[in-house]
This record gives structure tokens, sequence and C-alpha cells, in this order.
């Protein structure tokens, strides 16, 4: 094979690959518009690289119904992560589990407000459990545990 066709194959394989890694690092991340915490985790995000895009919202809660996520398993905020839905302060180390093994789920959610997690102040008291949402919509079993 010729020199400047092995060159633009490799080119080619590069970007595809950056292609698909950015794709993954790119975070939509709806909160209400008063929420503060909600603004840390999303700087809690961009610390581990993603591009993160904040959008204020009133209907969160319908949106994270419509991501199949029952009242009381509500986050704080809802993040869509290669289409993922990412309910609440969800560590880095669930992130990219989600993101590398690909199960077929909808997402992640780590209910309410926990102390001490990505985005909020106060001590850790246990380990978070974040739970699955079921491709159906509702809660499944705990997905990780950190």
């Amino acid at each position: 094979m010729s020199r400047i066709l092995k060159a633009v194959v490799l080119a080619s394989l590069l970007f595809g690959a950056t292609s698909a890694l950015a794709g993954e690092k790119d975070v939509t991340l709806y909160k209400t518009p008063e929420c503060g915490c909600c603004e840390g985790y999303a700087d809690y995000l961009r610390e581990n690289g993603f591009d993160v895009t904040v959008k204020p919202t009133h209907d969160l809660a319908a949106m994270s119904r419509e991501a199949g996520i029952p009242d009381e398993f509500h986050g704080c905020h809802l993040s869509m992560i290669d289409g993922y839905a990412v309910s609440g302060h969800v560590p880095i180390g669930t992130v990219n589990k989600l993101l590398t093994e690909r199960p077929d789920i909808r997402g992640v959610t780590l209910p309410g407000m926990p102390m001490g997690s990505p985005g909020m102040s106060g001590t850790k008291e246990a380990p978070f459990k974040m739970l699955e949402i079921k491709k159906s919509g509702g809660i499944g079993g705990v997905y990780a545990s950190e």
C-alpha cells in the first residue's frame, strides 16, 4: 500500500476514534435554575474530562419521569451522557462504568442529594448505591456502589 494511502487510512481511523470519544464526553445537564449544587456536579464532570452544557429548566420532574425514573428515585438534576440518563450526584466511577460496559438500560440514578456526593458538601456516611433505570422505565437493582 502506498504511503499516502496508509496515511489517509490512519488519519481516518484516528478521526473516527476521536469522534467516538468526543460523543461519550458530551453532557447535557438539566437542573432547576436556583440549584447551586448542580453547578458543583457540572464542575466535577468537567474536572473529569467531560464537556458539560448546563440547561436550567422548571420541568425537571417531568423530564425525570420521561426518562423512566419514578418520583421517589429522582436525583437533584438530570444529565444525558451518550444516550444514557444519569440522575443525581453519581460518582465518576459509575459514569465511566456505564459508558464502558454499555448495559441495556436507560441509565442510573442516585436519588436525592446525599451528603459528600460529588458536588455536595458534607461527609459521606455510607457507600452510595446507584440504581439502574430499566429500559421499560422504573428501577431495577443496584447498578454500582461507591
